[in-house]
């Protein structure tokens, strides 16, 4: 048997998943667990997936250390989504909400909550052209809630202390590209959401932790596939959910919680970024960084080179090298690594030393 091909796989999202999971996966593909059938093709309502779904929901509570007064909800829709749901669901009639914005996501929540009733802009980086958080921040006492993303994909800017609200503005956080990426203290948070194809799962699964006492102010007569409070009451199987990538969010849950949990999963994300922030900055200007350091992301490492033309090679080079996923989004250019839980050490190393030689061909 020939030896297992992997890529060296930088994809900002679909991002890499850890080979175990996939190796579980593919081992029950065609029979979960003496059942005779897979995960694809077994009920929703039947005991095996209920066990599958109550299963991954109390990893994550153990993993992230979720206490009982809040909900887990599996929804469909994306992060994308949740711009529109947040608004509809948990800012009342007449309601002003705060948002942070310091990349292209939060400024997309942005648009998406204006469509549906009145934004205040507490902070808004892009004057700066994304490269930094804000230093201060204009709060609204009687905001319905403080929005922020975490850490923007694309321009690679990511928070490790969260913004305070005022007392009695709930904190609300699109944490979909650095969930399950460090420790994080929930309690601080009405609701967090976030798209599983980071580094929870495949796509197709969008986590959402809600406080429970921000289901009170779900107003009557919403959609029912975007209710908030319909959803928790029926464990998020209202209607078929996205029982495939449920699966397989649980099983990365249990290899994040065997890999040493959070703190530990941090620990190798710092050493990942580290190295290649290094090599970076150690280039004499010939790969620059669009991050300023202090608010530079474990996750996403946007960088340029002297020229479109030398990106462009640069990307293909890279391909033929095995390393996958290094162009920029099309919105800004340049290149990107994404170094996601699954990324491994050895990976890394890999993308710095192809960027050394690179550089010293073509410097």
């Amino acid at each position: 048997m020939s030896e297992l091909y992997r890529s060296h796989n930088m994809n900002a999202g679909p991002g890499a998943l850890p080979l175990e999971v996939l190796q579980q996966a593919q081992t029950e593909l065609l029979d979960f667990k003496g059942t005779g059938m897979s995960v694809m093709e077994m009920s929703h309502r039947s005991k095996e997936f209920d066990e599958v779904i109550q299963t991954a929901e109390a990893d994550l509570r153990e993993l992230i250390g979720i206490p009982s007064n809040y909900k887990i909800l599996f929804l469909q829709g994306g992060a994308s989504l949740q711009f529109a749901m947040v608004p509809m669901n948990l800012r009342p009639v007449g309601a002003s909400a705060d948002y942070v914005v310091t990349g292209t996501w939060s400024k997309t929540a942005v648009k998406e909550s204006k469509k549906l009733g009145t934004v205040r802009l507490a902070a808004n980086t892009e004057n700066e052209g994304f490269k930094t958080l804000p230093t201060s921040l204009d709060l609204d006492p009687k905001a319905a809630y403080l929005h922020f993303t975490s850490n923007e994909t694309i321009h690679g800017v990511e928070f490790f202390n969260e913004p305070t609200p005022p007392d009695g503005v709930p904190l609300f956080c699109d944490a979909s590209s650095d969930f399950i990426s460090h420790p994080v203290d929930i309690t601080k948070y009405a609701l967090m959401y976030a798209g599983a194809q980071k580094n929870a799962g495949p796509a197709g699964v969008t986590v959402v932790i809600l406080r429970d006492d921000m289901l009170e102010r779900v107003p009557a007569n919403m959609p029912v596939m975007l209710d908030y409070k319909i959803q928790a009451e029926s464990g998020s199987m209202h209607n078929t959910p996205p029982c495939f990538s449920i699966y397989m969010i649980g099983l990365v849950f249990k290899w994040a919680k065997k890999v040493g949990g959070l703190s530990a999963i941090e620990k190798m994300n710092r050493a990942k970024s580290d190295l290649l922030y290094k090599a970076i900055d150690e280039s004499g200007g010939f790969y620059t960084g669009h991050a300023k350091p202090e608010a530079r992301s474990l996750m996403n490492i946007p960088f340029r080179l002297p020229s479109e033309e030398l990106e462009e090679l640069c990307a293909k080079e890279a391909k033929k090298a095995g390393i996958i996923g290094l162009k920029g989004h099309r919105s800004v250019g340049g290149m990107r690594a994404s170094l996601y839980n699954a990324v491994t050490i050895d990976s890394v190393n890999m993308l710095v030393n192809f960027l050394k030689e690179f550089q010293r061909k073509n410097g």
